[in-house]
């Protein structure tokens, strides 16, 4: 869409329920003969933040959304055409959360999708969407909504929790705020859906009981050493080649890219991207050791920190990126920065 009216990431913001909680809780009995426990894909993070017991994906949303409201004001945020929302862990698979959250919100938006698809990367899936619509039609406004509450209930089940895999997530929301005109223009997306990679990633049971049937034992990842291999593989791959296409499309370089903003896996992944296109540490954010493999909500969230933190100055080419579940999809955005307004 080079060349199509600038589209703005105007905003973002994040939020991270509770109390940080330490690597202790997965460490008091961890489960001797997990064999992924010393992969390079499982090394925890210190911190993490869990759901608490009844909190929602749309308890989440609404408290990162408030603070979009705080500093545009209510009648802006509420008068958003387009609502997008990707959960991981949907509370009620059935139907999604779209709907209930802009019930909660106060929204009546034309345009609500809930999104299934581009698990750790689907904000950039969603920036692509909002900035489809919004050239093309009369919306002026969307909102993207993050939510990832699978660490505080899936991950932190009795048996679950002893293995390693289980350390590595953490539950957060990130929304991005989108306008038809604004100061961050969105100049280029690009993404890719990997269909060969579908179904690689699979969430199942001891007992081999789908997630709707009564079960004798809990779900979990269905991780192997093979499977762990080829994501390795695969996740080191696609987010460089991702990047390098967008840097391509616009004729720059990576080393033109001022801040890198991706998902946060691990640590491995992190360090292996930065190198592979050549950017310093200070030019790539980290969440990873704060909060954990956040998912979807790791590229808000760390955009977020970024800006508070002074890491990303007006006029800074951002590029966000990352690839999701078992390397289905890859995607990345470039942004003109230029400071919340």
């Amino acid at each position: 869409m080079t060349g199509a009216p600038a589209v703005s990431l105007t905003d973002v913001a994040a939020y991270l329920p509770g109390e940080p909680v330490g690597l202790d809780f997965f460490t008091r009995d961890p489960q001797a003969d997990d064999k992924l426990r010393d992969s390079a894909m499982f090394k925890a993070p210190r911190w993490r933040h869990h759901v608490a017991a009844g909190e929602t994906n749309v308890d989440l949303a609404e408290r990162a959304v408030q603070q979009l409201i705080d500093r545009h004001g209510a009648d802006e945020i509420r008068s958003a055409d387009v609502l997008l929302v990707h959960t991981q862990l949907p509370d009620l698979p059935i139907v999604g959360a779209g709907t209930e959250i802009a019930r909660r919100l106060g929204l009546r938006p034309e345009w609500l999708v809930d999104v299934a698809n581009a698990g750790c990367a689907s904000f950039v899936h969603m920036l692509q969407l909002a900035r489809q619509i919004l050239t093309t039609t009369d919306a002026t406004r969307a909102l993207i909504c993050n939510v990832q509450t699978a660490a505080g209930q899936l991950f932190t089940q009795s048996e679950v929790r002893r293995l390693a895999q289980s350390a590595i997530p953490g539950d957060a929301c990130g929304v991005g705020y989108v306008t038809a005109d604004g100061p961050s223009p969105v100049l280029e997306v690009s993404t890719r859906h990997i269909g060969e990679y579908a179904g690689d990633m699979r969430l199942v049971a001891d007992d081999g009981r789908r997630y709707w049937e009564t079960r004798t034992s809990q779900l979990k990842i269905g991780f192997t050493e093979e499977a762990v291999t080829a994501v390795l593989a695969r996740g080191n791959r696609l987010v460089p080649e991702v990047v390098g296409d967008l840097c391509r499309r616009l004729a720059l370089s990576t080393s033109d890219i001022d801040v890198l903003i991706t998902n946060q896996p691990n640590r491995t992944f992190l360090r292996n991207w930065r190198q592979a296109l050549g950017l310093p540490p200070e030019r790539h954010p980290d969440t990873f050791d704060e909060c954990g493999n956040t998912f979807g909500a790791a590229i808000p969230l760390t955009l977020d920190r970024a800006v508070r933190s002074g890491q990303v100055h007006p006029g800074d080419l951002v590029v966000l990126g990352g690839f999701a579940h078992a390397g289905d999809f890859a995607g990345a955005a470039a942004v003109r920065w230029q400071g919340r307004h």
